[in-house]
């Protein structure tokens, strides 16, 4: 199976980029919306994923790759939501933020622009490219 590119949001004040760094891998937990959980299950280990900071910078930062496929989340006590483990791949050579994403026509379609309010979201192959050009990649 073909490797999957995904985004996830984090707010930088609460799990920043640098906070995966300094872990090592870490845990991505606490989604509770549906859709962002399918995503969840749906990646692999290997998937790539752009790190976006959500909320202040309003940027993609960094590449993440997942390490973990899905398990319980350990903060849900009903145990109905799922996590996965990442680790930090690079950061990018300069953050995408997401002015310049809305303002590209390539992007138009993308999860990130159509459906803003989800925190785990798909990224096409032509997408990812695109964003790498845009950070100077």
């Amino acid at each position: 199976m073909a490797k999957q590119y995904w985004l996830m949001k984090s707010e930088p004040d609460v799990y920043s980029y640098d906070d995966l760094v300094a872990e090592k891998e870490g845990t991505w937990d606490g989604v509770r919306n549906h859709s962002a959980a399918l995503n969840l299950k749906a990646m692999k280990v290997g998937d790539e994923a752009f790190f976006y900071h959500s909320n202040i910078g309003l940027e993609i930062v960094g590449i993440i790759t997942i390490s973990k496929e899905h398990f319980i989340d350990p903060t849900d006590e009903k145990t109905r939501f799922v996590a996965v483990k990442v680790k930090p791949l690079r950061k990018l050579a300069s953050p995408v933020p997401l002015k310049a994403i809305k303002a590209n026509a390539k992007l138009a379609d993308m999860d990130l622009v159509r459906l803003s309010r989800l925190s785990v979201g798909k990224v096409k192959p032509v997408e990812w490219k695109e964003i790498l050009k845009m950070a100077g990649e």
